[in-house]
């Protein structure tokens, strides 16, 4: 299907390697309100994090492909790892219909915000690895220096929903120690599943420290691309999020009802 086929009440597609994609959902129905939302988390093979960047192109393809059955105006890739390593993938399997990723839009929010021209970023290992949010911040302006930092328990601690656990409280004081000293102004939550912890993030970073969540900056860049190819939904009526996992859909439904504090949809299981 192509774009010129699609209109506005097309859902937008998301998916992310589990939980953490939830975060851009919120991000998308305070922005957009009357829009369908399609969500896939891919719960069977989180996190995608520490895998091959072979095995997360796979895992890219297969995602996306769960998403077309729904015929998608916009798929919306709410994992930084396939940001940072398979967008072209995802690209390339959706035709015509457009792509939004998380870490561009989290990179231009960054540098607009930040005054002393010294990023810190955060994400899993594939994403810190790749260079990806370093590059596209310094593409945006050469002048930043970026300090990053791979923080890959994060992910697993909001799978199991330790929002506050004192071992998060541990892990961050481990993880964020040599990145608080490094005269940050701005701190990038390189990974959806992370504004999950912002809490503890914020509490361990200390003050006076921007916070990006890229999930506010995608749902922004939503709504410009859907206004300017005339397919935003003006319906007005709200709708549940119509939820895809790969595994566990019980525990899913738990996690959704804590971090979304909302009544909770059908959690449908499919195979990857």
């Amino acid at each position: 299907m192509s774009i010129e086929q699609l209109n506005s009440e097309n859902p937008i597609g998301i998916f992310d390697s589990g939980i953490g994609g939830l975060t851009v959902v919120k991000a998308i129905q305070a922005a957009l309100p009357s829009e369908r939302l399609i969500y896939f988390g891919d719960t069977a093979r989180v996190p995608y994090g520490p895998k091959s960047q072979v095995t997360i192109r796979k895992y890219a393809a297969d995602d996306t492909a769960i998403l077309m059955r729904y015929q998608p105006k916009v798929i919306i890739v709410a994992c930084n790892t396939v940001s940072a390593l398979a967008l072209d993938v995802v690209e390339k399997s959706c035709g015509n219909i457009p792509v939004i990723g998380v870490l561009k839009s989290g990179a231009k929010l960054a540098v607009e915000w930040t005054n002393n021209n010294r990023i810190g970023v955060i994400g899993t290992q594939a994403t810190v690895c790749s260079n990806a949010y370093a590059c596209a911040i310094n593409q945006l302006d050469p002048d930043i220096e970026v300090i990053s930092q791979a923080c890959p328990l994060f992910v697993p601690l909001a799978e199991e929903g330790f929002i506050n656990h004192p071992v998060t409280k541990l892990v961050a004081e481990h993880y964020l120690g040599e990145i608080r000293k490094q005269d940050i102004d701005t701190l990038v939550l390189g990974c959806t599943h992370y504004p999950i912890l912002r809490q503890v993030i914020e509490e361990t970073i200390g003050g006076g420290i921007h916070i990006i969540d890229s999930a506010e900056a995608v749902a922004l860049r939503t709504r410009e691309l859907l206004s300017e190819s005339g397919l935003l939904n003006r319906s007005g009526k709200a709708s549940v999020p119509h939820l895809l996992v790969s595994d566990l859909p019980q525990k899913f439904s738990m996690l959704y009802q804590l971090f979304m504090g909302s009544e909770l949809p059908d959690v449908d299981l499919v195979e990857v």
